[in-house]
Parts: C-alpha cells; sequence; structure tokens
C-alpha cells in the first residue's frame, strides 16, 4: 500500500534522459568549447555505473569533434572500462590511499580494483590525471603522500597531472538533510596551505601537480 502523505512530500531526485537528449544539452555550450579548447567531463558519483550508457554519450561526443572526460574512483569492472576507452580522450582517476587494508578499514573495501584498474589504464597510454582527496586521519601525512607517489612512479604509463583535494565539510548538510550518520562529523575542513608541503613530494620527482585541480 502507497503512503500517501509520503508522496505527497516526496522529492524528484532524478530524471531519465536519452542519448540524443544529452547530447543536445550539450552542444548547448558548444560555442564554449570551441573558443576554450574545452569539452565535456563525466562524473558522479560513478558514471561507469552506467557503462553502456555512457559509452554511447561518448561516442555520440566523439561523432561531434568534442573532447571527452570520464571522472572514475576506479572501483569497476575492467570491462567496463574497455567499453568507454576508444571514445575517451582522458581519464581523471581517485586514489585515496595505496594500502589495501587501510582502505578497506576506512571505506569498507579493499583498493586492489582501483589499483588493478589504475595500472590498466596507465598501460593503455589514454592521458591520465590523478586525483588525491588528502582526507585528515586517512591520508594527511608525508608518509603517506610519499607512498602513493612512489606507487605513481612505479606505474608503467605517464601521468600528466597530480591533483591533491584538500577534504571539506560541504557534504554535512546532506547528511543532516537526509538524517544519516555523518562518520566525517566534527572533523575540520582543509586548507590550502594544509597541503602545501605535499606539492614538493610529487613535484620534486617529476609529477605536474596542483591543489584543487
Amino acid at each position: 500500500m502507497v503512503d500517501e502523505e509520503w508522496f505527497e512530500h516526496a522529492e524528484e531526485v532524478g530524471k531519465g534522459y536519452t542519448v540524443d537528449e544529452v547530447l543536445n544539452i550539450v552542444l548547448r555550450d558548444r560555442v564554449f568549447f570551441d573558443e576554450s579548447g574545452g569539452g565535456v567531463t563525466f562524473s558522479g558519483g560513478e558514471p561507469l555505473l552506467q557503462p553502456e550508457f555512457l559509452a554511447a554519450v561518448l561516442e555520440a561526443c566523439q561523432q561531434e569533434g568534442l573532447h571527452t572526460a570520464v571522472d572514475t574512483s576506479g572501483q569497476v569492472h575492467q570491462k567496463f572500462l574497455d567499453l568507454i576507452l576508444p571514445f575517451t580522450r582522458l581519464f581523471l582517476f581517485d586514489f585515496k590511499h595505496h594500502d589495501p587494508l587501510r582502505h578497506k578499514q576506512s571505506t569498507g573495501f579493499s583498493n586492489e580494483l582501483i589499483i588493478g584498474n589504475l595500472q590498466y589504464l596507465s598501460k593503455s597510454g589514454k592521458p591520465l590525471r590523478v586525483r588525491i582527496p588528502v582526507i585528515p586521519y586517512f591520508n594527511h601525512n608525508e608518509n603517506e603522500m610519499v607512498e602513493i607517489m612512489l606507487f605513481l612512479k612505479s606505474l608503467p604509463g605517464k601521468i600528466e597531472q597530480v591533483d591533491l583535494l584538500p577534504f571539506h565539510t560541504l557534504g554535512n548538510n546532506k547528511y543532516k538533510r537526509f538524517d544519516m550518520p555523518n562518520p566525517m562529523e566534527g572533523i575540520p575542513g582543509l586548507k590550502k596551505k594544509d597541503i602545501e608541503p605535499y606539492l614538493k613530494i610529487f613535484g620534486d620527482s617529476g609529477f605536474h601537480v596542483t591543489i584543487g585541480g
């Protein structure tokens, strides 16, 4: 039985689109892409949770001559990466920790799949940027940043850029809104100066590194 009171106050949180509808929305800004040399980035959430649809949209964008980028956590089946590889010009890859056990303790799953996918994309020769969320009590320390740097140096392909992303508290209101426990409650956000020392770790090792990306 439907709860009519709940339904009356329900909020639409998503909408279905076809490939053509998405492409038409993208093409509205084509003049800006042409002038800036920019393109389209698919992020989320995790865009590769809809791999077939993502591949179709990427292909449509490529046929229009648009630059395409995909921002992924890497926690996906490798076969999904294979679907989008031909139509993706740039990968933005989130990487949080080098140690599978520590990763599992904090996120609930190991990062072995993530590591394997990052190695796979590196071998593919596709342009690759690695984005590192710097998080207090997790990876916000020099030793961990050195370990991540050494892992990235071990990859077979070139990393075009490393982006250090300071932890922020913008998500706190969402937890309150949905009445969910916030695992990071009370932990203050980081400022640019808090992670500036890590610029040297990556920069001295030959990486082009930014704060914020």
